[in-house]
Formats: C-alpha cells, structure tokens, sequence
C-alpha cells in the first residue's frame, strides 16, 4: 500500500507559532460570542484578534507548504 501522505518537517518554534495564531484565532471568534465585555469593547476586541490570527497564518500556511515533500 502506497503512503500518498505528503510530510513536512518543522520547527519547535514554527509549531509553537503555529499553534499561537490558531489561540488567538479562536480566542477571537470566542470573544465575538461571549458577553463578558460591553459589547462594544469585545467586538473590537474580538476582530483584532481574529484577524491577527487569520493575517498570520498565511504566512505560516506558506512556508509549511514550501516544506512539503
């Protein structure tokens, strides 16, 4: 049976900051669900997190796909 998996090899830190973007990715989301803060504030909140971690994962989507194999 052949393996059709493509592999690449990373980093502690690339996984580490891989990792990071998707935290705050889905801290954003939740901060837009929750009710914890006036609404104002957590809206904004929320989408700067959101897409903080959105913008920074193309970068890292980028270089794990130059790393493939």
């Amino acid at each position: 049976m052949m393996d059709h998996m493509k592999k690449a090899e990373l980093t502690v830190p690339e996984i580490a900051l891989i990792a990071g973007t998707r935290v705050m990715l889905g801290a954003g989301a939740a901060l837009l669900l929750a009710d914890t803060l006036d609404g104002r504030e957590r809206k904004k909140l929320g989408w700067m997190m959101f897409l903080i971690g959105a913008v920074s994962t193309i970068p890292l989507a980028i270089d794990v796909f130059s790393k493939r194999k």
